[in-house]
Parts: C-alpha cells; sequence; structure tokens
C-alpha cells in the first residue's frame, strides 16, 4: 500500500469511525437530556480547545505572539459572523432574538451550529496534515497517529452532536453537517502530502482558528444559557457535567499519550 492511499483511507475511515461512535452516543440520548447534556458538549469544547488544541498551536508556533493574536482574531471573526447570522434571521421574517427570546425556545437558529462546524472543519484540516506527517516518517507511526485522532475525536463529535440538536438541528442534519465537516481531514491529508513543509507552518493559524471557535461558541453561546437555571441543584449538576466533560478530553489524552 502507497503512503497516500494509507493517508486517504485513514482520514476517511477515522472520520467516518469518530462520527458514527458519536452519533451513537449522542443520538440515543433522550430529547429531554439534550439542554442538560449541553454542558457536557460545554466542557468537551473547553477541553478539547485548552488542553490540546491551543498546547499544540503554541508547540508549533514561531512566534507565540502571532498565535495569541490569530486567537483573538478567531474570536473577533466569530462574533461579527454571528451578527451577521442574527441580522439574516431579523430581517427575513423570523422571530429576532434582538428583539425577542428565540434561547427560551431552545434553540438558536443554528448559530452555534454553525460556529462550531466551521471551527470544526479547521480542526478536522489539521488533523489531515498530522496524520500525512505521520505516514510520512513511518508507516507504523502513521497508523498508530491515526488511531489516536480518532479516540481523541469522539468525546468532541459528542459535543458537536449535542450542540448541533440543542441549536435547532435535525439528526440526520447534525450527521451530514459532521460529514461533511471530517472531509477537511481528507483534504489537509493530500495537501499535506504535497506541500508538507509549507502546511505545516500554517498549522498554528489553523489550530488558533479551531480553538477560538471552541472557545467562543462555549463561553458566548451556550454557558449564558446555562444561568437561567440557578438553583443549587442544577448549578451543581452542570458544573459535573462540564467538569465530566474535560475530563473526557483529559482521560483520552493520558490513555494514548496524544499530544
Amino acid at each position: 500500500m502507497s503512503i497516500l492511499t494509507a493517508i486517504i483511507l485513514a482520514s476517511l475511515f477515522g472520520g467516518a469511525l469518530s462520527i458514527a461512535v458519536a452519533a451513537l452516543f449522542a443520538f440515543s440520548a433522550r430529547p429531554e437530556w439534550v439542554p442538560m447534556l449541553v454542558s457536557y458538549a460545554i466542557g468537551a469544547l473547553l477541553g478539547a480547545a485548552f488542553l490540546e488544541i491551543l498546547p499544540h498551536a503554541f508547540e508549533l508556533s514561531k512566534n507565540i505572539e502571532h498565535t495569541a493574536a490569530t486567537i483573538l482574531f478567531g474570536i473577533l471573526l466569530f462574533f461579527v459572523l454571528e451578527k451577521l447570522v442574527l441580522w439574516r434571521h431579523c430581517h427575513v421574517g423570523d422571530e429576532c432574538e434582538a428583539h425577542g427570546a428565540d434561547r427560551d425556545h431552545g434553540h438558536d437558529h443554528g448559530r452555534s451550529g454553525l460556529m462550531i462546524m466551521i471551527g470544526d472543519t479547521f480542526h478536522n484540516f489539521v488533523d489531515g496534515i498530522i496524520i500525512a506527517a505521520a505516514f510520512i516518517a513511518d508507516f507504523q507511526t502513521g497508523a498508530v497517529t491515526a488511531l489516536a485522532i480518532i479516540a481523541h475525536e469522539i468525546p468532541q463529535e459528542v459535543g458537536d452532536f449535542l450542540i448541533l440538536l440543542h441549536s435547532g438541528y435535525t439528526k440526520r442534519q447534525a450527521f451530514l453537517l459532521n460529514l461533511i465537516s471530517s472531509l477537511a481531514t481528507l483534504v489537509g491529508g493530500i495537501l499535506a502530502y504535497f506541500t508538507l513543509q509549507s502546511l505545516q507552518d500554517w498549522t498554528p493559524f489553523f489550530l488558533g482558528i479551531a480553538a477560538a471557535s471552541m472557545i467562543y461558541v462555549a463561553v458566548a453561546d451556550l454557558i449564558p444559557g446555562l444561568h437561567k437555571r440557578a438553583e443549587l441543584r442544577a448549578t451543581l449538576q452542570q458544573a459535573l457535567l462540564i467538569g465530566m466533560g474535560i475530563g473526557s478530553i483529559w482521560m483520552v489524552k493520558a490513555v494514548l499519550g496524544v499530544d
């Protein structure tokens, strides 16, 4: 088997497998559980951003200040993007959250889902670069790296599915969006195979944008909704689930030794 064929198979199989496992878990949850499990999704997003993506971005960066600036730029970018989505809904006859309160109805016209899919696409693209680099270095290393990426993607993908459902998407739409986003892994892998050195220089930028999307969605879109239930029991439940989300990312990294 050629290296390029291995990269293509690992990228396609890895993305499909992680999405299938995550969907099996997320879709088995009862509809009334989804708002509660959003707390887990918050933890998974923050854990992926701060425990995995950002350390990797800073490690690969030739200029930490530039990488930090990229994260700030990404947060501003997603703020503007969300404003554009809000503006669209305020001008097409839908009930406008700026004038009403869509969050009270359990969804946000897909805004959170849109943000997280954009960031996840950047992240998947970088995963493809990592897989290609590993296979080029050594076939066995490539196989192990691909398996590790599949494993550490699953808890994050579960969070993505829950956010898409919470954001108003159907199960079919959520699955298709995640599947399309996963194709970025294949694109990153193929491009990296032919132009690895130039893409490696851009890797911290892609990772910074991916982390920014996760931080923005968790902090700006999802956490404020948790404050609508201020009673002690709900607060403890939310904190526990956020901790479980963070812990799932940390546990996978610790078990697999993912850097």
